[in-house]
């Protein structure tokens, strides 16, 4: 099968681990019988730096016109946060191409259980949950509003809203990905406070109904937060809004020991899937062969399970790397006894053993 996939390799330290996952997509068509056609594509600092803007025009129709997309990492202090901003891409793309659901695993390797800063006894639970979050809606898309008063200095607001549609779809795919994993779902909110949330509440619970086979939770907010480093073998699929899974994907991915590891999804109904490693750019080692490429290679993984539907395929490059962890080898960023190896070499390692 021929796929064609976008590549977005953004800034700093990007284009090295984009080129490493690149390999890995490249062993896995020999592998498989499958080819991979690719077209680059400028987003972020790099895109400000072309063309003035971080979101050219006609990045929208390069990435429909492909299967998948790829991105490396966006931002860093070169760009500063004024007017123009590289995140600024982000926000447009994910708006663009309708990528609504937001997919963070966040699993313990077992090479790399001491890297966890949890007791020992609580890692041994397991740690296997997947945060699914309202990406498209929400504070970080209503409508804000600076103005003056005249008692209180410059006053701002940010509109927090959300629709039926909205909830029902992103609380549908939680429910549809807890059937392919351990069929738990934990709905997240703040319903004892906020009207969105008891509206969150309501829709999640009329969904429930539709999936008797699925077990069921709510948990506010900040018992969520607790609960993740208490115990977070009790979590299977966790599905919040937009704000709320931005904090908890972050607090979740810590407790695995290292955020160089983990990828992420964003999709939707029906435009190509957005792959991402959770990491930033990293431009303090951009350049040196320095960093760590598991977690773009994990996201290409991903992209073969949930845009291709290829689980085999999926299941060798985890596999792959979970080898290469248990033989040793190991970045900078991540403990381990010996010299680390480098972007390179950790991504040839990968390619040996799928």
């Amino acid at each position: 099968m021929d796929f064609k996939i976008a590549l977005i390799r953004g800034d700093g330290i990007g284009p090295e681990v984009v080129n490493e996952a690149v390999k890995v997509l490249d062993r896995i068509g020999e592998k498989f019988g499958h080819s991979f056609t690719y077209t680059d594509v400028l987003l972020g600092g790099c895109a400000i730096d072309a063309c003035g803007k971080p979101y050219p025009d006609g990045t929208t129709e390069a990435c429909k016109a492909c299967d998948a997309v790829l991105l490396g990492a966006v931002g860093g202090p070169k760009w500063g946060a004024g007017a123009v901003r590289p995140e600024q891409g982000l926000l447009a793309i994910r708006k663009e191409l309708g990528l609504y659901a937001n997919l963070r695993p966040a699993s313990l390797r077992p090479a790399l259980a001491d890297a966890s800063p949890l007791k020992p006894e609580t890692t041994a639970k397991g740690i296997d949950l997947m945060m699914v979050r309202e990406l498209t809606g929400g504070i970080y898309f209503g409508k804000r509003d600076r103005y003056d008063t005249e008692d209180r200095g410059v006053e701002c607001t940010d509109l927090m809203a959300y629709s039926e549609k909205e909830i029902e779809r992103i609380g549908r795919r939680a429910f549809e990905l807890a059937r392919m994993r351990r069929k738990k779902v934990t709905s997240v909110d703040k319903a004892n406070v906020l009207e969105t949330s008891r509206l969150w509440r309501s829709v999640m619970h009329r969904l429930a109904e539709e999936y008797p086979d699925v077990q069921y939770e709510d948990m506010l907010v900040d018992n969520t937060a607790m609960q993740i480093v208490r115990d977070p073998s009790q979590f299977d699929v966790v599905v919040t809004e937009n704000m709320f899974g931005d904090i908890l994907s972050d607090e979740a991915s810590m407790v695995t020991g290292s955020i160089g590891l983990l990828p992420s999804a964003s999709i939707g109904d029906t435009a190509p899937g957005l792959y991402e490693p959770i990491h930033g750019s990293a431009p303090d080692i951009a350049g040196q062969n320095k960093a760590n490429p598991i977690a773009t290679i994990l996201s290409v993984a991903m992209m073969m399970r949930y845009s291709f539907q290829l689980p085999a395929e999926a299941d060798a490059i985890e596999t792959a790397v979970d080898a290469v962890l248990a033989e040793g080898w190991h970045t900078a960023d991540i403990a381990g006894e010996g010299d680390p190896v480098g972007t390179v070499e950790m991504g040839r390692l990968i390619c040996e053993h799928i």
